[in-house]
Parts: structure tokens; C-alpha cells; sequence
């Protein structure tokens, strides 16, 4: 059975007789399948329909022999006619292997996209763990400087508590050691008769003391001082927080209590607020002491 040339299969497959031709002279006319191969793979260039420059009769500057087969020459006038049944079954011959080529392409096309699809779900996926990198080194500087933060408030407390102490320590070496007033006994209270209906109300504590201090130039100052604490920590707060006097000089303060009017001495300074009666509010009045 007589066959169709390269040229004839691919026009019979439906390819323009340029982009034919020229697929068969690039390929070199090493057959149809390569020739397929090239339309496939150059089918959406945009000079695929522009003619060749080089005459078709030309391989690598030199003339075709007579051996030689040229596409739409006459190489092939010396073979019968093909008839149209023989022509039907070579041109499905044909088609089953452009749909073999097609296949294949969709295939690659396919295992390039998956490709990409990959390669984007890792980009995704470390862009995502950089981002939780950056999150987690935040919250980590985030709590670093808490804690610095917390570290320099116990210093500064610490600073206060020191202050005080040494604050004691002078001024008790400056006025001497005076002996601590024994306070006065506590009265015992009587019995109470018990009633069967009332019960004694509970007696709240407090822990905190809330102390208002007017100063001579008619000022106040307001803090918040533990039940416990003494109240030179009071006198202290308000030598530090109190204005300069006139002419520079910074008299010892001393305390008073607003109603009933009472002098606090040296020695009430080492006694606690609570024992002084001052919780868990009093107002207090600074008067300058008088020279001894």
C-alpha cells in the first residue's frame, strides 16, 4: 500500500502547508513525528506562520541532491496514487498520533503545574513559620523587658527601704539614743454581759493607711502607707516632697496630728501607724521645730 509523503500527512492532518513546510525543514525532514513535534511545541509562537528565509532546497548552505526529498517537490510522483479508503486509514493513523502527542503535552503540562503548586505551598508554608519566628522573638523581647522592668521597681523600693534605714541611723546619732517611752498599758476591758440576741461586732484590720500632710505654705501632700510602717517613713516621704524654704536651708519637719491637737517626738517616730491611731486615714500638720 502506497503512503502519503511527510508533507501530505501533515496537511491532510489539517497544518497550513507553510508551517508544514516549515517544520519539516527545520527538523531536517528526519520524518513526520519530529516534524509534529516541533508544530506542537511552536504552535502559539508568533512567527510560526512567517516563511522561511533560507530556501527550503538548502541544508546547512549547501544544494539538494537529487536524493534528497524536498518538501512539496515532485520527489514523490513515481508512487501509485493512493486510494481513498488507503488515504482515510492513513490520515486516522495520523490523528491517533497527533492525539498521542497531545496527550502527552497535557500530561507534562500537568506535572509542570503540580510542580508549581508544590514549589508554592513550601513558599507559603516558610513564609508562614518566618512570620511566627518574628511573633515569637517579639513576645520574647515583650517579656524580657517586663521583667527588666520589674527588676528596676524592686531596686527602686529597695533604694527606699535603705534611704529610710539610714535616715534612722543619723538622726538617731544625731539626737542620741533617748529611751523608747513605754506606752501605757492597755486597759483590760470589764466583762460584758453576753446577750443571747447581739454578738460583738468584729473589729476590721486594715493593712494600709492613707495620710494627708498639710505643709506651712498651705500645700498638702497625699500618700498611701502600709499599717506597719513607722512614721518616720511619713517625715521622710515629706523631706523629699516638700519645697525648697526661703534662704536654702531644710529644717528637720516636725508632726502633728490635726484633732486632738498632739506633738509626735523622736520616740513616736519608731513607732508603727497602727499604734499611733492614724489608720486607716489621718490628717497630719508639718510645723517647723523649734531649736532646742
Amino acid at each position: 500500500m502506497a503512503e502519503l509523503t511527510a508533507l501530505e500527512s501533515l496537511i491532510e492532518m489539517g497544518f497550513p502547508r507553510g508551517r508544514a513546510e516549515k517544520a519539516l525543514a527545520l527538523t531536517g525532514n528526519q520524518g513526520i513525528e519530529a516534524a509534529m513535534d516541533w508544530l506542537m511545541e511552536h504552535e502559539d509562537d508568533p512567527d510560526v506562520d512567517e516563511p522561511l528565509e533560507t530556501p527550503l532546497g538548502h541544508i546547512l548552505g549547501r544544494e539538494a541532491t537529487s536524493s534528497e526529498e524536498v518538501p512539496g517537490s515532485a520527489a514523490g510522483e513515481g508512487k501509485p496514487a493512493l486510494s481513498e479508503e488507503e488515504r482515510q486509514e492513513q490520515t486516522k493513523r495520523m490523528l491517533e498520533l497527533v492525539a498521542q502527542k497531545q496527550r502527552e503535552r497535557e500530561e507534562r503540562e500537568e506535572r509542570e503545574a503540580l510542580e508549581r503548586e508544590r514549589q508554592r505551598r513550601r513558599q507559603g508554608q516558610e513564609l508562614s513559620a518566618a512570620r511566627q519566628r518574628l511573633q515569637e522573638d517579639e513576645m520574647r523581647r515583650a517579656a524580657e523587658e517586663r521583667r527588666r522592668e520589674k527588676a528596676e521597681e524592686l531596686a527602686a523600693r529597695q533604694r527606699v527601704r535603705e534611704k529610710i534605714e539610714r535616715d534612722k541611723a543619723e538622726r538617731a546619732k544625731k539626737y542620741g539614743s533617748m529611751g523608747t517611752r513605754p506606752s501605757p498599758p492597755a486597759a483590760e476591758p470589764g466583762p460584758v454581759p453576753s446577750s443571747p440576741s447581739q454578738e460583738p461586732p468584729t473589729k476590721r484590720e486594715y493593712d494600709q493607711c492613707r495620710i494627708q500632710v498639710r505643709l506651712p505654705d498651705g500645700t498638702s501632700l497625699t500618700q498611701t502607707f502600709r499599717a506597719r510602717e513607722q512614721l518616720a517613713a511619713v517625715r521622710l516621704y515629706v523631706e523629699l516632697h516638700r519645697g525648697e524654704e526661703p534662704g536654702g536651708g531644710q529644717d528637720p519637719v516636725q508632726l502633728l496630728s490635726g484633732f486632738p491637737r498632739r506633738a509626735f517626738s523622736e520616740a513616736d517616730m519608731e513607732r508603727p501607724l497602727q499604734e499611733l491611731g492614724l489608720v486607716p486615714s489621718a490628717v497630719l500638720i508639718v510645723a517647723k521645730k523649734c531649736p532646742s
